[in-house]
């Protein structure tokens, strides 16, 4: 073969065949391996993931005793949300009578798997609340219970005020939710 190019002037591709062939199964088996490196190296990291605590917020952990809890409301009361009377001892509890979500709504974001809720928090306490955690819970068209997720929001709320909170991620919510109630479930005084 190597004649033949000769005679035409070719000469210097004699063999490039046979060194392309060698450079691509090089180039193939040294590409299967750094794969199986990568695959490697998301099984490790998405194991170690698993094992990594909660964070505060997205939690199922229940309520800290420094936190005032919210009672089902008995008829009689002139509040919807009161207080048990252990709880409204503590001098660290917020009167969740006088404190409550005024307007709310939600959509979905993260490509529909996650709830942002947008809602107005009104406080008449003569004093500002922190650490408050509202339970929101995500039902069907037709009114069945699907699912509920709880946040602590950081941000305080000034005493005799209120404030608006925009797009808060409550959490992953089922495909099938159609609507939202937020609820209080605890409160902090700041």
């Amino acid at each position: 073969m190597n004649a033949r190019l000769d005679r035409i002037g070719l000469g210097r591709f004699a063999g490039t065949g046979e060194r392309v062939a060698r450079a691509v199964t090089i180039a193939s088996v040294s590409f299967g391996r750094g794969l199986l490196r990568l695959l490697a190296a998301i099984i490790a990291g998405c194991g170690i993931w698993m094992l990594l605590p909660l964070s505060r917020g997205n939690s199922a952990e229940p309520a800290r005793n420094d936190l005032a809890a919210v009672e089902a409301p008995r008829s009689g009361d002139a509040s919807p949300l009161a207080l048990p009377a252990s709880e409204a001892q503590g001098s660290a509890a917020a009167e969740l009578g006088r404190l409550r979500i005024s307007s709310q709504t939600w959509r979905r974001g993260g490509l529909g798997s996650k709830a942002l809720v947008t809602f107005t928090l009104r406080n008449d306490n003569d004093y500002a609340v922190r650490d408050v955690e509202i339970v929101c819970a995500f039902t069907r068209r037709d009114g069945s219970r699907l699912t509920e997720r709880s946040r602590v929001l950081a941000d305080p709320v000034d005493m005799k005020s209120r404030k608006t909170f925009v797009h808060v991620p409550v959490g992953f919510v089922n495909v099938n939710a159609d609507q939202a109630k937020c609820s209080l479930a605890a409160a902090r005084r700041a």
